[in-house]
């Protein structure tokens, strides 16, 4: 998938010459005026923007200062295209937050390498990004995302009036399985666990993470308590009915005990107690003989 670029300018022979000098390697979208670019900036999300600095009504500057404080944009670095060359101009723009100048008359190959620079930063800091936020175990969400994503969804559920839930998810007797079959073993039952509770979630806003060891975690936005308990169980038949490879050729299996809690978060309502009683309900679940689910309160 292409990187996006949004190109600014007034001058009609300048989106031209930029467009076509992008478009083989870019998605490339235009603006004429200022107030067409923050629209556009808001609504396609660009990777990069060429800002040009003179424009009738909203200059360059004040683009960029409203494109900074914009909660939506303040993150797409901005660069200036522009016939100014005094350090006065270029201190005002790196103060308001430009990443960078390309100055005209345009050299393609300076606007190339000043583009494909900024672009590599930011594909660079999105892979640190993902990283951060992956296990490298299993190759699912870690901890750090599910709690973000579980923080922005509460929220959105809370504004809306709607159900949310949660399923805490435990590998029963993993320690007595590491030893039986090693630990390179056991990471291969904790990728399978991962691999199919990831399966069994459908919807692009479902998220499955790994919260810790052999205990996962599963985010469930505008579900019910109905609702979850049915993806619940399909999880736990799906990891219980699944072979693990051992290496002599022969298979082993694994269940899982599962504690879920659903609401409809009202104001007074606690995160924490939300996903202390799905931990609650894990605890009844294992006690209780494991291999089955369990409602929180």
């Amino acid at each position: 998938m292409k990187n996006s670029i949004l190109i600014i300018d007034d001058e009609k022979s300048n989106l031209l010459f930029l467009n076509h000098l992008l478009s083989g390697d870019y998605s490339v979208y235009v603006a004429r005026d200022g107030k067409d670019a923050i629209k556009k900036a808001n609504e396609l999300l660009p990777d990069l923007i060429l800002l040009d600095i003179l424009m009738p009504g909203m200059d360059g500057y004040e683009v960029l200062t409203e494109l900074k404080s914009s909660e939506t944009t303040h993150e797409i670095p901005v660069i200036f295209i522009t016939g100014l060359s005094s350090a006065e101009d270029e201190e005002k723009g790196l103060a308001l937050g430009t990443a960078d100048y390309i100055t005209k008359p345009f050299s393609a190959a300076i606007v190339k390498l000043r583009v494909s620079n900024q672009i590599r930063m930011i594909n660079q800091m999105r892979d640190i990004e993902r990283l951060s936020m992956t296990d490298q175990l299993t190759g699912i969400a870690n901890r750090r995302n599910f709690d973000q994503r579980l923080n922005i969804e509460w929220k959105r559920t809370l504004r809306a009036k709607a159900p949310i839930s949660i399923l805490m998810i435990d590998v029963d007797r993993f320690k007595k399985y590491n030893d039986s079959y090693g630990h390179p073993q056991g990471d291969a039952a904790l990728r399978i666990v991962a691999g199919t509770l990831s399966q069994a979630l459908k919807r692009p806003a479902d998220l499955a993470a790994r919260w810790g060891g052999e205990e996962f975690v599963a985010l469930l936005p505008t579900t019910n308590a109905e609702g979850a308990l049915n993806i619940a169980e399909k999880i736990r038949e799906r990891i219980a009915n699944t072979d693990i490879p051992l290496s002599d050729g022969t298979a082993t299996r694994v269940t899982v005990s599962i504690g879920f809690c659903s609401r409809i978060p009202a104001q007074s309502d606690s995160l924490n107690d939300f996903i202390l009683q799905a931990d609650d309900a894990l605890y009844t679940a294992k006690q209780t003989g494991r291999n089955r689910v369990c409602q929180g309160s």
